[in-house]
């Protein structure tokens, strides 16, 4: 009997060596980097209508659009190496006809983050500024502080005075503390004409990163919600003001945005709900011009994301709950509405919401985090004025079975100024993934040209 256990033990070892090395002869061959489109293209563009056919079942009332978009696609330069993963974590904004947005390696405790710019004109994207160049350029990194941000997780905004602001956020939470020499984090600033990048402060908060903002393009206040480092004096979330111009700490205190604010650029004053991504929050208001330190409203509303302020004095926001509640707040009154769910199947994580200049059309992509391929990648338009629902394109599995790539989550998207374009930066795979699942290593940025009879 024991023999017999032996001899069969030993015959399924030999089997599992075997398929084992046969697994290993026919698995796919490691990723190269950078990545690349085939026949040296660095852009392509579709129109296909495999764009307008759902992988499966949506929600009672969403519809889908009858005409496909064109999309062009592009990988983003600079991934020359594999980053940990290569992502995307803050908003980007447009201006003209230019997308700024960053993307990160999320090595630590020493990382970079990079900021770019597309042109719609040449339709190229170009690098602007390497966080660790600008600091290594200017001998920033204090001698036994062994760190550098490895993503820049905040808005990159863009200023009346043309520059571009954004900050620094880190790879790990394990390397932000004394025994790495963690002192802080930097706001940064790049001006997209001449290429030059500056930092306009250093550590504005001790021993604190820096991973939500948002700009008063106007008065160049950099508003910021911090993230404390392990032996930071002040636990918890921070709220920061800093002018930006005078180089100034207009305020810092406690209680502060873990995630999004909403910016009335009508009225230059800031809100948001203190601490985390619960499914509402009670919101303060912060004016420079008028408040000495944030001051509650009276209002609650949810906001893991908002949408810029449009003409009316509305700012869209959308919820971290169930069903992606999405609010329209009212900058005149400071009153909030529930105005619909943002979820047309099932993810109802969404980063980043923009209106159209009208303010008409809401635009967005469920499974922020992952998980987006699993409802085909949906790019969302909500119409405000019918409060409905409208996939306007499904990106997989086309990108995927054409072109290798799987855009599974996003964390920046833009409208442009004429309303006619959506960009997207995605993060995704090269890697073959099943339905619902994939592991992030690389960044793509896509422009959804949205056609006229859908808008």
């Amino acid at each position: 009997m024991k023999r017999s256990f032996v001899a069969s033990l030993a015959l399924t070892c030999a089997l599992l060596t075997s398929t084992t090395q046969a697994q290993s002869k026919t698995s796919t061959p490691p990723l190269s980097y950078p990545p690349k489109l085939s026949d040296g293209q660095l852009i392509v563009t579709d129109q296909s209508p495999d764009f307008i056919k759902p992988v499966g079942p949506l929600r009672d009332g969403v519809t889908i659009a009858k005409t496909a978009p064109q999309i062009d696609f592009m990988y983003y330069p600079g991934q020359d190496y594999p980053g940990k993963p290569w992502s995307s974590w803050g908003d980007g904004c447009a201006a003209g006809t230019k997308y700024f947005s960053a993307i990160s390696d999320h090595h630590s405790p020493r990382g970079t983050a990079r900021v770019f710019e597309y042109d719609t004109v040449s339709k190229k994207l170009r690098m602007l500024a390497d966080l660790k160049t600008i600091l290594e350029n200017n001998n920033a990194i204090p001698e036994g502080m062994n760190y550098c941000p490895a993503k820049i997780h905040s808005r990159v905004d863009i200023g009346s005075d043309g520059w571009l602001y954004y900050s620094g956020h880190r790879g790990s939470p394990r390397t932000t503390d004394d025994k790495h020499g963690f002192l802080g984090d930097w706001i940064f600033r790049t001006h997209p004409e001449t290429g030059k990048s500056e930092i306009v402060a250093a550590f504005p908060v001790a021993k604190h990163c820096l991973p939500c903002s948002v700009l008063d393009p106007k008065r160049l206040v950099y508003y910021a919600g911090t993230a404390h480092g392990t032996d930071a004096p002040a636990q918890g979330v921070q709220f920061l003001a800093y002018d930006a111009q005078h180089k100034k700490v207009l305020f810092s205190g406690p209680d502060g945005p873990a995630r999004y604010m909403l910016f009335a650029n009508s009225t230059g004053t800031v809100y948001y709900g203190p601490g985390g991504e619960g499914p509402t929050a009670p919101l303060l208001r912060f004016n420079p011009d008028k408040d000495q330190a944030p001051v509650p409203i009276g209002t609650e509303i949810g906001c893991r994301s908002a949408t810029q302020e449009v003409g009316d004095g509305i700012i869209y926001t959308v919820s971290r709950d169930e069903d992606a509640t999405l609010w329209a707040f009212n900058t005149k009154t400071e009153k909030g509405e529930k105005i619909g769910t943002a979820v047309v199947a099932k993810h109802n994580y969404i980063t980043t919401i923009d209106a159209d200049p009208t303010g008409r059309f809401l635009y967005y992509i469920p499974g922020a985090h992952g998980g987006a391929i699993a409802e085909g990648s949906p790019v969302v338009q909500f119409d405000t004025k019918n409060r409905t629902k409208k996939v306007i394109a499904f990106l997989h599995p086309f990108y995927q079975s054409k072109y290798g790539y799987t855009p599974d989550g996003c964390f920046s998207s833009t409208v442009d100024p004429t309303g006619e374009r959506l960009y997207v930066t995605w993060n995704g795979t090269r890697s073959p993934s099943p339905k619902g699942s994939s592991t992030w290593e690389s960044c793509a940025l896509t422009v959804i040209h949205i056609p006229a009879s859908e808008r």
